[in-house]
């Protein structure tokens, strides 16, 4: 390898200031004119597109490199600014400098020992890697409580920023109206008798100023000095000065810096030699290159330029009129005008969203988009293109559901995997494979697209040269081969909010056109099937790969480290076939329970429960029951609120739901990843979801509109129970209107009744509840679903069949509408139950257009809440992100930044990952488990377990054997 070749270390990155003379120093041309291209079509030399900076046309050289398009990085070039304006980037760091040194000399305004002190705190700073700008602030602060320059004795005056670029100095000067303030002193005070107010005499006699010269300041002839001033203002209690702004120019301000001494600036962390302070104030503008802002060609022939290079024009044409009148004598004020017009352009070159300042924009009114434009934000170049930068390797497409699959593997459309490829390292043992898929070519299936010489030269494989290139493959070749069975990969689903938002899966290329995934696996991608999109990387060294299996399979991923349970497990139909299989706990024949059992790895049945007809029979229980471990012990209460209990591995008793297998925390599969292994758990929920879908396929499941269907004479109960809440509602009021109504405590009357009301309604929503639960048969597909947890709930079948209910906003009925009421419809100010929101009707029945309106106000703000939630959460999240993306868990168990500094001297104060923890609501800990796993390892028989523990014997309690002549504090006491 060459030496120019060889990695290198970078030493260190260092941001500084450029002088005007590197600006001239490195480009390419001075432009001097706005013209970009002459009648022909050609770059104008000089102007904003001449070949000197580079070229976008094929075709035309670069006259700087010689180089074409696309090889020609492109080059800077110059404007000489007519006069100086300030870089609007160091606004602040200006106006810091102008308050912190001297107006005349320069100097930094603190002692030679104050100096020294900063210059201390500053390498303390950097020792301890702390901010040097802090230091730089406090000396600033520290220098503006000066009056009076240290060195030169000059007085010092405040200083006025107005945004962005314009500096005042503010002083204090004798008031225009001094001779009428002081005689507006000198009159009586009318409020009170005895003042006959200051006679001149008088004033002259206690200022010490002579009488002659007491009447010219009162005439307006003669302007006290300043210790005259002071003796008046003493005198007379009054103000004699205003404040007086003096512009700062921008080449007053170059002037000023250019004084500060090296020694100053040192002491304060700004480092001399890369960053003098009158660099700030810009004389050279640099030129981009042509190539960071190409034009374009329209369809009709026309160039359309980027908006850098319409900034510049106006830039260029600015100054030029500026110089043009500044040669010709023009007054002071245009001057001034055109001085401003520079500055307003070139601050607009460099941020084009600066408050206060009206952006620069195009004909049509789009505001121009500049340097800072370019790098801020979302769709800037360090979010945009940096960290979010597309990839190569990458594959995106619809998805679909496979339940064939395990949950570990993901299916792949062949053409994805013709065009995504593993790069092979070819060794002897691989060399006849290795060849073999470079005689297949791009287009069979596995072939190759690209080998790789050992001399670093990359070769495309195409269909002619397939069989050729083949024979030449040896050991150290690399082949960059399709995507095949088995193959991992990591697939991902956006946003990606938590960890298993990315997981590795294993290859299964099959036919079509999407991405197929195991409904299993939805949970944690939080993933549906109504058009998702997820993203497939192929990753591309072996390093990656065991990496990937190791710690990034599905199955790796069983339990969430946000609560420490199973998020992976049952959905749905998944739910809804064990619930039926196991709920009534019904028998099946031989040839039912192996067609149950026959995608799963049982290879035969356990001893029948009994005889049906003289055919032996399963229980359902008994097939379930072959899906879990053998020594599997358990009890839990299941969703349906029965007692589940799994003794030895058999089921015995209980429904199996939700509760049980469910993601989210489902106890069966939650105690195997955790007891068993988590290949073991995979194994479970691959069976108990094929399971589950034989089952659903033996008792025939589908739900339809009958389903939500309840008798008339439950219709008509459910019309009473909302007829009576009318009645009572009506009461209310009544009561209400007639000043009768108690308050409760801490709410007012009107808080009262709205509150009774709306629980008053409630109240029938669940009478309606009751009475419709009371007429759906157990079998009904719906009460499957809401019973088992598969989906859905009793109040959404109620809602669908017997009533809608209240509906509410901000957790009130709804008020808001006309004057008086909330449509016009009603009559003012009924308070009744249907003019502010009570939906009688069901889904089935439908709803009337005023009930429908209400839903609507109530969905609203549902659909309002979950945007601003899902902004709030995604912004809040990438802060944290952000704050604490230098954090690492270091070897000693302390987290630590960058620096070293430590954070927490144990990983969440507690140094356990939740994933780790087995507990439940009593104990965090479940160390009875843990002492039970821990035995049941070191010794095989119980009596070896007894002779480790002893003999455990009953706690004695010695106050037993007190006696009654001793007191609490054990002092001996008589009877009496």
């Amino acid at each position: 390898m060459s030496i120019s070749g060889s990695p290198k270390e970078i030493g260190e990155i260092s941001f500084g200031l450029m002088d005007p003379e590197t600006y001239r120093d490195m480009s390419a041309t001075k432009v001097i004119t706005a013209d970009t291209y002459d009648d022909d079509g050609y770059p104008i030399d000089m102007g904003l597109m001449d070949p000197r900076l580079g070229v976008i046309d094929p075709g035309l050289e670069c006259r700087t490199c010689g180089q074409h398009s696309g090889s020609c990085n492109g080059h800077f070039g110059h404007i000489e600014l007519a006069a100086p304006v300030i870089h609007v980037g160091f606004a602040k760091l200006i106006r810091r400098l102008l308050r912190g040194t001297c107006r005349d000399c320069g100097r930094l305004s603190l002692t030679e020992d104050e100096q020294a002190e900063f210059a201390d705190r500053l390498e303390r700073a950097k020792e301890l890697d702390d901010d040097p700008d802090d230091v730089l602030k406090a000396a600033i602060r520290q220098a503006r409580k000066t009056s009076r320059c240290p060195y030169c004795g000059e007085t010092q005056y405040d200083i006025k920023h107005e945004k962005p670029t314009t500096y005042y100095e503010v002083q204090d000067v004798l008031a225009a109206e001094y001779s009428e303030i002081i005689a507006e002193a000198m009159q009586p005070d009318e409020d009170e008798e005895d003042d006959a107010g200051v006679a001149p005499q008088e004033l002259a006699d206690e200022t010490g100023i002579a009488l002659d010269r007491v009447n010219d300041i009162l005439s307006g002839e003669f302007r006290p000095r300043e210790e005259d001033r002071k003796a008046l203002e003493k005198a007379l209690d009054v103000d004699l000065t205003e404040e007086d702004e003096n512009k700062l120019m921008p080449s007053d301000i170059r002037d000023w810096f250019e004084d500060i001494p090296d020694e100053d600036l040192a002491n304060i962390g700004v480092n001399p030699e890369t960053s003098r302070p009158e660099w700030m104030i810009l004389t050279v503008l640099p030129v981009p290159p042509v190539t960071t802002r190409p034009s374009i060609t329209l369809d009709n022939g026309q160039r359309s330029e980027d908006d850098l290079t319409h900034k510049l024009v106006d830039i260029i044409r600015i100054n030029q009129r500026f110089m043009e009148n500044r040669e010709a004598g023009a007054p002071q004020l245009i001057i001034e005008d055109l001085w401003e017009l520079l500055q307003y352009h070139v601050t607009t070159f460099v941020d084009n969203e600066i408050s206060g300042t009206p952006p620069a924009r195009h004909r049509s009114g789009r505001p121009l988009k500049t340097l800072s434009q370019r790098l801020k934000g979302k769709e800037g170049r360090f979010r945009g293109s940096l960290s979010g930068k597309r990839v190569n390797f990458s594959a995106r497409t619809v998805i679909s559901p496979d339940p064939t699959l395990s949950l570990n593997e993901v299916g792949v459309p062949e053409r994805v995997a013709r065009e995504m490829t593993q790069t092979m390292n070819v060794s002897e043992r691989n060399l006849e494979e290795a060849r073999t898929y470079v005689r297949n070519g791009p287009q069979g299936h596995p072939g190759a697209n690209y080998v790789k010489r050992p001399d670093g030269r990359r070769l495309k494989v195409t269909e002619k040269n397939c069989e050729e290139l083949a024979e030449k493959v040896e050991p150290d070749w690399e082949v960059s081969r399709h995507l095949t069975d088995g193959d991992i990969i990591v697939f991902n689903r956006q946003p990606s909010l938590h960890r298993m938002s990315i997981m590795a899966h294993e290859v299964v290329v099959m036919p079509y056109k999407t991405f197929r995934l195991n409904t299993t696996v939805c949970t944690p991608y939080n993933a549906d099937f109504d058009g998702d999109e997820m993203n497939m990387h192929a990753l591309q060294n072996e390093e990656a790969r065991a990496e990937a299996r190791v710690l990034m399979r599905v199955q790796e991923q069983m339990l969430s480290p946000r609560f420490g349970e199973n998020i992976i497990g049952a959905i749905q139909d998944h739910v809804s076939g064990t619930y039926l299989l196991t709920r009534n706990n019904p028998e099946f024949t031989e040839n039912q329970a192996l067609d149950l059992l026959r995608a799963t790895s049982v290879d035969e049945l356990p001893e029948p429960d009994g005889q049906d007809d003289g055919e032996p029979v399963w229980t359902g229980r008994t097939v379930f029951s072959e899906l879990l471990p053998d020594d599997l012990n358990l009890e839990f209460r299941s969703e349906a609120d029965d007692e589940v209990v799994i003794e030895d591995g058999q089921l015995k008793q209980g429904t199996i739901d939700e509760g049980a297998i469910g993601a989210f925390g489902g106890d069966i599969v939650d105690t195997i990843t955790k007891e068993y292994s988590k290949t073991r758990a995979r194994v479970f929920v691959n069976e108990v979801a094929t399971l589950a879908m034989r089952s659903i396929m033996h008792f025939g499941f589908s739900i339809g509109i009958d389903d939500e269907s309840i008798p008339p004479e439950a219709g008509e109960q459910v019309d009473e129970a909302i007829d009576d809440a009318y009645e009572r509602v009506d009461e209310l009021i009544e009561t209400y209107r007639a000043g009768d109504l108690n308050s409760i405590p801490g709410r007012t009357v009107d808080e009262t009744l709205e509150l009774k009301i709306m629980q008053t309604l409630g109240k029938a929503r669940d009478s309606a509840e009751d009475i419709a639960s009371d007429h759906f048969a157990d079998d009904n597909p719906a009460i499957v679903m809401a019973s088992s947890g598969a989906r859905g709930s009793m109040l959404n079948l109620t809602q669908m069949a017997a009533t809608v209910g209240q509906q509410s906003v901000s957790g009130e009925r709804i008020n808001r509408g006309y004057e008086g009421r909330t449509l016009s419809h009603y009559e003012r100010g009924d308070l009744g139950a249907k003019p502010h929101g009570f939906v009688e009707n069901s889904y089935r029945s439908g709803l009337t257009p005023r009930e429908f309106f209400f839903h609507a106000m109530g969905g609203r703000e549902g659909l309002v809440d979950t945007a601003v939630r899902t902004s709030k959460s995604g912004y809040l999240q990438r802060r944290l992100i952000n704050a604490l993306s230098e954090l690492e868990a270091q070897y000693d168990g302390t987290v630590r930044d960058t620096s070293g500094t430590v954070v927490q001297f144990e990983f969440g104060e507690d140094g356990t990952s939740p994933v780790k923890v087995a507990s439940d609501e009593d104990d965090p800990v479940d160390v009875e488990s843990i002492t039970q796993r821990v035995l049941d390892k070191e010794f095989s028989s119980e009596e070896q377990k007894k002779r480790f523990l002893g003999e455990r014997s009953e706690t004695t309690n010695l106050s037993e054997y007190a006696g009654p002549g001793l007191n609490k504090a054990g002092q001996g006491v008589t009877d009496d």
